[in-house]
Formats: structure tokens, sequence, C-alpha cells
């Protein structure tokens, strides 16, 4: 099974985040920070050029998460202490943060 074919079988918070399990035995922990810095929406990445426009200094080291709702059966809307709210986090864009190493 290669990691495109693996599916979210267990999301749930922690002390430190949210720990994502996926079909294949990945297990990975995402710190909202993390989950912010990469938030895929217009605001946070330039719809053109693809360019990140999120100035991380602006992003405190103790952002909590607030909250994570499905959005139908193929993403999750991050709700984050700084009240940002617009991001939809596909299935495939959490796999690949998980599959990344933290750079936090």
């Amino acid at each position: 099974m290669g990691a495109m074919d693996a599916h979210l079988t267990g999301l749930r918070r922690s002390d430190a985040g949210v720990v994502f399990q996926w079909s294949d035995g990945l297990r990975a922990e995402l710190r909202p920070r993390q989950l912010r810095l990469r938030c895929p929406c217009a605001a946070c990445v330039s719809e053109t050029t693809g360019r990140r426009l999120l100035d991380p200094a602006l992003i405190a080291g103790d952002l909590m998460l607030a909250d994570m709702q499905p959005v139908g059966r193929y993403a999750y809307r991050c709700l984050f202490g700084d009240g940002h709210d617009t991001g939809i986090y596909t299935l495939e864009h959490l796999r690949e943060l998980c599959e990344q190493p933290p750079n936090e």
C-alpha cells in the first residue's frame, strides 16, 4: 500500500497537538503551530505563485488549536487560538505534513 492509498483511521487530541493514525501504520503528532504555518488558505499562500505569505515570526510558539471540524469526507477545517479559521486541510495535505519531520 502506497502513501496515497493510505487513509486516516484515527485522529485525537494530545497534550502537544493532534495525533494522526493512518491505515499503513504511519502515526504522527502535529503541533498547532506546525499546522498553522502550513495553512493552505489564500491568505497564507499566494494562489498565483504558490509562495507562502505567512510570516512565521507572527505565529506564537504556544498557539492553541481550538477545534478541528470535518469538511465532507476529504478534509478538516482548523480553528486556531489566534482566530485564523479559513484553512481547509485536505487529507492529502495532512498526510504530507505527517510525513515531514517537525521543523519548529
